[in-house]
């Protein structure tokens, strides 16, 4: 543990690239806008459930520090001879341990590189053994993260999808397709602001259903039968691109005498 946790994580060393130190580095302040109104943050219930870690679920969500996860809150592991495991499934509320936390470097628009922390890079044996002795990348420690159905899967260079071998919990690379031990789950505790939506709802959908739900909220008939605006709609089309599209509909409810609002 001494040992894991005293590695100092650096950036992302590239094969045949010498390391530089000493590098002087620049802070630069961001400015924050103090009349931005306050906005509502949606509580990711996932994250909750595994101690604030959330799903990635694109390929730019994956940098920084990450945590991999097979099964149910059950995470890659590393080992201090260099190979991985999994470790053993976590209580609700709780994040990856130490010895399961990677740093993940984006290598392009499709790759990623995985660091551990003992500060070698996770590669692909040609055996199919998942490896962590690597001190720089090279085309085996790059890693594809794959996305289909809400699911995703980490192809290595060989065609290979990451996965745990049941037999002994060893992290290996050897089925070319994906099953249920191929399927991983990237999690990550880097900040993040999730905003909820807060147009209001009688604005989702096009703009037929947007007019039709401001008639059923504003209509004055006790029959409730929809008095809806025949006429094209092209002209809610140009309000709305021109900002003005309350008044565009307050103002074809008005013709149909169907707004409690309009005199």
């Amino acid at each position: 543990m001494s040992e894991y946790e005293g590695v100092r994580i650096g950036k992302l060393v590239l094969k045949g690239e010498k390391s530089k130190q000493n590098k002087k580095r620049k802070k630069k302040d961001k400015e924050h806008n103090k009349h931005e109104k306050q906005r509502k943050v949606e509580v990711d219930e996932d994250a909750l459930k595994n101690g604030g870690w959330w799903r990635a679920k694109a390929l730019t969500d994956i940098t920084g520090t990450v945590g991999i996860q097979f099964g149910e809150r059950a995470y890659v592991r590393a080992m201090d001879n260099g190979l991985f495991t999994l470790g053993a499934p976590h209580n609700e509320g709780e994040g990856p341990d130490p010895e399961e936390i990677f740093t993940a470097f984006p290598i392009n628009d499709s790759k990623v590189a995985f660091k551990s922390g003992y500060g070698k890079y996770l590669k692909i044996e040609k055996d199919g053994v998942v490896t962590g002795r690597s001190d720089a990348v090279g085309s085996m420690e790059q890693w594809e993260p794959i996305f289909q159905d809400g699911k995703m899967a980490l192809l290595s260079e060989t065609g290979h999808f990451m996965s745990i071998d049941p037999e002994d919990d060893a992290c290996v690379a050897l089925r070319k397709t994906v099953g249920q031990m191929e399927v991983t789950v990237i999690r990550c505790n880097a900040p993040r602001e999730l905003v909820l939506d807060e147009g209001p709802k009688e604005e989702k959908g096009d703009l037929n259903e947007v007019e039709k739900n401001y008639v059923k909220k504003f209509q004055k008939f006790q029959d409730k039968k929809l008095r809806i605006n025949k006429t094209d709609i092209k002209e809610l089309e140009t309000a709305k691109e021109s900002g003005t599209l309350h008044e565009a509909l307050l103002d074809r409810r008005s013709k149909m005498k169907a707004d409690r609002y309009c005199k």
